[in-house]
């Protein structure tokens, strides 16, 4: 039956579970340590994003661990014997190890299911972009796309996915080895916020440093300008994550919908999970949007 398939991805999307209901999109879950003791990264369902940013203000350590090769052969198994055909998007490679237990369970499910169309993508984004990378398949899909096509659109595409982002917070980023000790030093006394984006092999990478909060959201509406080549036609939509810092991620939206008055929808707006909000900890906003390639 054509148009078969599931649409799919990892929690890293930082999505919320109803944006993933509403759009037919499926989900697995990453985990995430707080003092060892481990945790699902279920999009909040048995955590709130108050309770886990408190645990870590008050000094919980934190850690990820990614999806393993077996998880994603039981998670796949039940739509390949239903006859489903499947695309997943994992966090990128540049970011995590995941895409590795992909390409692994992609190879044992093909072997167990010949006939069944299996595509596991490296998505080469994270939260706000990835979610929105998510966002743009399951219109695709549900335009009527089948799934070798939109396979084929996810790679071909996934460049022009922008993922940019700024912290007002450097202590997570100096802990998880990210900004040096010094650097993070100098940056919190001088009120610096690095502005940094997911680069063409998915790794996180510094671009500016912004002295205080209404440089580094110039900065990073300056940079969307500089990077939508429609301009002000912009019709795609642009989503943002935020941990703890909705007021700036909503002065971030205002500027953005004032600068790009056309896009298809009002920016949405979601809390980064567990597992990314681990390693950059609060303060930190996120923007994903559609453009020229995010450079090297």
């Amino acid at each position: 039956m054509e148009n078969k398939y599931i649409l799919s991805c990892c929690s890293t999307a930082d999505v919320d579970l109803a944006y993933l209901e509403e759009m037919d999109i499926k989900h697995i879950n990453f985990h995430y340590y707080l003092d060892d003791v481990e945790y699902e990264d279920d999009l909040y369902q048995s955590m709130t994003p108050e309770e886990f940013y408190g645990a870590m203000d008050a000094g919980a350590m934190t850690r990820t661990s990614q999806v393993n090769t077996d998880e994603f052969i039981k998670y796949l198994t039940p739509y390949l014997e239903d006859g489903y055909d499947v695309i997943h998007l994992t966090l990128s490679s540049g970011i995590s190890g995941v895409y590795n237990s992909a390409q692994i369970a992609q190879e044992e499910l093909r072997e167990q299911f010949p006939d069944r169309k299996i595509y596991m993508i490296d998505s080469l984004t994270a939260s706000a972009g990835y979610g929105l990378f998510m966002d743009k398949l399951a219109k695709l899909k549900k335009q009527g796309m089948g799934v070798e096509e939109l396979a084929q659109w996810a790679l071909d595409n996934r460049l022009h996915q922008n993922t940019w982002f700024f912290s007002t917070d450097l202590t997570y980023f100096v802990r998880g080895g990210r900004v040096s000790k010094a650097s993070g030093w100098f940056g919190t006394a001088l009120n610096i916020c690095p502005l940094l984006n997911v680069n063409n092999e998915g790794k996180l990478i510094p671009r500016t440093k912004n002295r205080g909060k209404k440089m580094v959201k110039k900065a990073m509406l300056d940079t969307l300008k500089k990077l939508i080549p429609e301009g002000e036609a912009y019709s795609e939509n642009v989503f943002i994550t935020h941990s703890m810092c909705i007021e700036d991620a909503r002065e971030v939206a205002d500027m953005i919908e004032a600068a790009f008055p056309n896009m298809s929808e009002k920016i949405r707006i979601f809390d980064i999970g567990t597992t990314i909000g681990s390693h950059t900890g609060p303060g930190t906003v996120a923007v994903g949007f559609w453009g020229t390639e995010k450079g090297e």
